[in-house]
């Protein structure tokens, strides 16, 4: 994400915050709305992934009661299951 707000794509930056406000909005309203994915890698039950509109990211979270928890928001060619397992020695 980093890339998007501080490298050679500065330009893309109020696209991206833009598109990741979008995501936020229809999570808030719809959470159970996404599909459950990845959720075995890091025994997170529930873990749904959203992706965001013109930007190849996902966001990754879990409904709770009374909220919902954001766990990642990841490039979608990134190795998601891999990167949400522990690390060795942990």
């Amino acid at each position: 994400m980093v890339y998007y707000v501080a490298g050679v794509a500065e330009a893309a930056a109020p696209d991206f915050i833009g598109a990741l406000a979008k995501a936020y909005r229809h999570i808030g309203r719809h959470p159970a709305s996404r599909p459950t994915r990845y959720a075995h890698e890091p025994n997170l039950p529930g873990l749904r992934c959203c992706p965001l509109t013109r930007c190849p990211c996902l966001v990754s979270y879990v409904e709770r009661p009374d909220h919902v928890d954001v766990w990642s928001v990841l490039h979608g060619q990134r190795d998601i299951p891999a990167w949400m397992q522990e690390p060795e020695g942990a």
